[in-house]
């Protein structure tokens, strides 16, 4: 369904604080698959989704969603096709526009309708049917501005409209981490009844091993622009937590007994 070839992606070539932030990555994600995605930070986990959804121009590589190359199309083309949940709860929504109005432009994205044309009848009372689902009173709120909202309500919201109609791969970038305990546990919980529901293959990545035990049937660690660790839904499965932190450890570990014994030979041979 996505498939990533070689990709690669350098910051500040050339200079002191040069940054192969992706190297000659490759990734193949099958329709329906969850992936989680962790490492440290600039392990390249971020850039990955960037180059996927098109904000970032990898040097190298090629990328396939459905079949269909879309390595040389800008970001507003592939929003067609990929929705993304950013970290900041305000990204993604209007906050001077109320509810209803920041659901009729999720609703219509893509066609040539305007703003006011979307606002109907028949549009309210799905966007009330939709958000009655979630159980949080929010259907309630249609006419109140989004900007008004706590950063977890707002981020359900931005999760729905991302996921309204039904993106042929979903991006979640770390789209709890800006939020309190209970309301990440809330928009954890609702994203994945959403991804199951609507059966959407999605890639998140995200800073909390919890989250990456709990979620998804496939889990990639990556460090230093690479994938370290790949495991699949059996072996993800029976991962816990803390095995997971240990794997975590050793790969970092590795890395740095790589760079001193590199560094020796420097040292005494150069």
């Amino acid at each position: 369904m996505l498939s990533v070839n070689g990709i690669s992606k350098t910051y500040f070539s050339g200079t002191q604080n040069e940054v192969n932030s992706l190297v000659d990555v490759s990734l193949e994600v099958s329709l329906g698959d969850f992936v989680v995605i962790i490492g440290s930070n600039g392990s390249g986990k971020s850039t990955m989704l960037n180059v996927v959804a098109g904000t970032v121009k990898p040097e190298h590589g090629r990328i396939f969603l459905r079949g269909e190359e879309i390595t040389h199309w800008p970001e507003h083309r592939r929003a067609r096709y990929i929705g993304r949940v950013f970290q900041d709860p305000s990204s993604g929504t209007a906050a001077s526009l109320t509810v209803e109005e920041n659901m009729a432009l999720a609703s219509h994205r893509g066609s040539r309708l305007g703003l006011r044309r979307a606002l109907t009848a028949k549009d309210r009372d799905e966007f009330k049917s939709r958000l009655q689902l979630l159980g949080l009173g929010l259907e309630d709120k249609l006419n109140i501005p989004i900007g008004r909202l706590s950063g977890g309500q707002r981020q359900v919201l931005t999760l729905m409209m991302a996921t309204w109609n039904q993106p042929a791969l979903l991006l979640l970038d770390e789209h709890t981490a800006a939020l309190d305990p209970k309301s990440a546990e809330l928009v954890m919980r609702l994203s994945q009844e959403i991804i199951s529901r609507l059966s959407l293959t999605t890639i998140m990545v995200t800073h909390s091993m919890q989250q990456a035990v709990g979620a998804g049937n496939r889990l990639l660690m990556m460090h230093r622009g690479e994938v370290r660790l790949d495991l699949d839904a059996t072996t993800k499965k029976r991962l816990r937590t803390h095995e997971l932190l240990q794997l975590f450890d050793e790969i970092r570990r590795d890395d740095l007994l790589d760079e001193s014994a590199a560094e020796l030979l420097r040292t005494h041979y150069v």
